[in-house]
């Protein structure tokens, strides 16, 4: 298995034998001395790595922006496969920055850091690929509704996720939107009236989270789970991530006539019939990865 290791001197990612370099987006944090988030990408595996631990990793406008930038480019691509999403240090996020929330920034400050979180999250599920998070300690308040709006999410046993807004005088209601539709509705209730932490166990009984691994195994987990998914077609993950999304917000019978109907377009796709081909055939598929009509 290949593992990762992040050189800062030399500012690189290793991964396995490939070298990349570490591009950061144009939003730096107050020293301006690092970016605020770093990305890299090789063998179809993007990774983007939040860059602020000094700040908790705090989801001020300018890291949301660099998120933002680090999602959206290029992700078209064939060569885009699936994103991981990690932080460096001990928390992988503290969620908003409150020194940005303070009256001094005015209603019009605070609309744009909401919307622009909203975007955000909302384009991670929106996106043709997979989104990973890779969680290695504390997630609370916007940092736990990223986990949450995630595909999935591997973390290790020391970490934990809360929405302690309420102790503050902020009701995590963005939050909310996402854990509400992650875990139980009372589980959710209890989170945001108590501002109470929950386990990487208890979030995996409730569905918050995909996995939880030793620290040691982390790395190796999270990257297992991207290279089975790069094994597949783009435009036939693509196709499932999108219709999962809309059917879950569906009724029963509704969710049904919607799937039904892109399985056919899925059978339509040079890729779904290639697939059934090799099958048939007991060898490998060769994927096109691209959004390409069957020849009959």
């Amino acid at each position: 298995m290949a593992r990762s290791v992040l050189c800062a001197g030399l500012g690189v990612l290793q991964l396995g034998r490939k070298t990349a370099l570490l591009s950061g987006a144009r939003f730096y944090s107050q020293s301006e001395s690092e970016p605020l988030t770093l990305k890299q990408q090789s063998d179809g595996i993007r990774r983007i790595i939040l860059n602020n631990p000094k700040k908790r990793n705090a989801l001020s406008l300018s890291m949301l922006k660099s998120l933002r930038e680090n999602i959206l480019a290029d992700v078209d691509s064939e060569d885009l496969r699936v994103i991981i999403l990690s932080a460096k240090g001990p928390v992988f996020s503290s969620g908003h920055d409150l020194k940005e929330l303070t009256s001094a920034q005015g209603g019009e400050y605070h609309t744009k850091v909401f919307h622009t979180c909203s975007e955000v999250m909302t384009l991670i599920q929106d996106i043709p690929v997979p989104v990973i998070a890779m969680v290695n300690g504390v997630a609370t308040a916007a940092g736990c509704q990223l986990v949450a709006s995630c595909d999935i999410a591997v973390v290790t046993e020391k970490s934990t996720f809360a929405t302690p807004g309420v102790s503050v005088g902020l009701f995590c209601s963005t939050p909310a939107v996402a854990i509400g539709r992650a875990v139980p509705r009372k589980v959710a209730m209890e989170m945001l009236f108590t501002g109470t932490p929950i386990s990487a166990h208890d979030a995996l009984l409730h569905g918050l989270v995909s996995k939880v691994v030793p620290e040691e195994r982390l790395e190796e987990e999270t990257l297992s789970i991207a290279q089975r998914i790069c094994q597949a077609s783009r435009p036939v993950v693509a196709l499932g991530k999108a219709t999962f999304q809309r059917q879950m917000a569906q009724g029963r019978d509704a969710a049904y006539a919607t799937a039904s109907k892109v399985m056919v377009d899925n059978l339509a796709l040079r890729d779904g019939q290639e697939g059934i081909r090799a099958f048939i055939e007991k060898r490998k598929p060769v994927w096109s990865h691209k959004a390409e009509k069957a020849h009959d």
